[in-house]
């Protein structure tokens, strides 16, 4: 089958159409965080346990937060860089559009799931986090979070294009399977909703930080600043658990889908590839998580540094182990 070369073009200008938009939500949403009006003063009244100590303490400081909505009917959380985050909120959506309509007609322009090469999957990857982000925002006010989600978003595309481009073309005769379809749209699916729960983690010990200087009698420091426009640290630290714990099924479905194709393909289910070793271990690390967060010792800013190791891990199966090292899934690169 002859690849249609109109719609080929016409995904990069989609795909380039995505990343306008997404340029122009990320300074939205910069503006927004940077202008979001401080709306409730929050009296700290701190109750910190570990597994060594247990602290009770009156306030004897305070951290300025914006009352953060948790609906999107929720009037409260205006502020001064509302419309701002609304502007930013539009563009996002648009940019999801754009981004999904490009690898629509890559896909129809080869007569194949567009997801066979890197830079393909890297517009899926990015499709996927946009879109969870958008999906999350119908029921929460997440403006505060969109310039974390819509950089790594622009990071991705811009390295899609620049790097990992390649021409629309027929699958090799390895990808020529059903199983890319399952196996790998799960594995986008799980990628899209991690980045999503790293920044969570990642605001949350930003917010942690902050509220533990609180709670010593001290100034919130150099995360203040921060810390003062997103929701509290056992907030953050409930919705990104929340995300790890409703994707990890669907990774250990990403993972098991692979070896039932490895089967398939090279007549067995499981060789210790490198991109196999690297599933298994993001596999390990985010059930680690999982138990770390159900266990009282290793809960939050523990917890939290297990979870961004994790996708620390996918990042380094898709990049390093991709593009530098050798081995079965060597064909699904440049």
């Amino acid at each position: 089958m002859t690849v249609n070369e109109t719609l080929a073009q016409a995904s990069n200008a989609m795909v380039y159409g995505s990343m306008t938009a997404f340029t122009g939500a990320m300074v939205a949403f910069s503006i927004s965080l940077a202008k979001g009006r401080r709306l409730e003063t929050l009296e700290t009244s701190v109750e910190r346990s570990s597994a060594s100590h247990q602290v009770r303490m009156g306030a004897t400081a305070t951290l300025d937060r914006p009352a953060v909505s948790t609906s999107v009917s929720d009037e409260a959380g205006r502020g001064e860089g509302r419309r701002a985050g609304n502007i930013g909120m539009s563009l996002t959506w648009l940019g999801t559009i754009l981004l999904g309509t490009g690898i629509v007609f890559r896909g129809l322009s080869a007569g194949r799931p567009p997801i066979g090469n890197m830079y393909e999957f890297s517009l899926a990857a990015g499709f996927a986090v946009s879109l969870a982000y958008c999906l999350l925002s119908l029921t929460r006010d997440l403006r505060w979070l969109g310039v974390f989600i819509t950089m790594p978003v622009l990071l991705d595309l811009g390295l899609a294009i620049t790097v990992l481009y390649t021409d629309s073309a027929q699958l090799v005769p390895a990808l020529n399977s059903y199983w890319l379809a399952i196996h790998v749209t799960a594995a986008t699916v799980c990628m899209g909703a991690f980045t999503v729960g790293a920044a969570l983690s990642g605001l949350y010990l930003v917010a942690q930080a902050a509220e533990d200087r609180v709670a010593a009698g001290l100034e919130p420091g150099r995360s203040a600043a921060l810390a003062q426009r997103i929701p509290s640290a056992d907030r953050l630290d409930l919705m990104a658990y929340r995300i790890h714990a409703f994707m990890f099924p669907i990774w250990t479905f990403a993972v098991i889908a692979g070896a039932i194709w490895a089967e398939a393909a090279w007549g067995r289910y499981w060789g210790w590839d490198p991109k196999e070793t690297w599933a298994f271990i993001t596999w390990v690390i985010y059930a680690a998580y999982l138990h770390a967060r159900a266990t009282a010792g290793w809960r939050g800013r523990k917890a939290a540094f297990v979870a961004i190791a994790g996708y620390g891990a996918i990042i380094f199966n898709y990049f390093i182990v991709n593009m530098y090292v050798q081995g079965l899934h060597s064909y699904s690169g440049l």
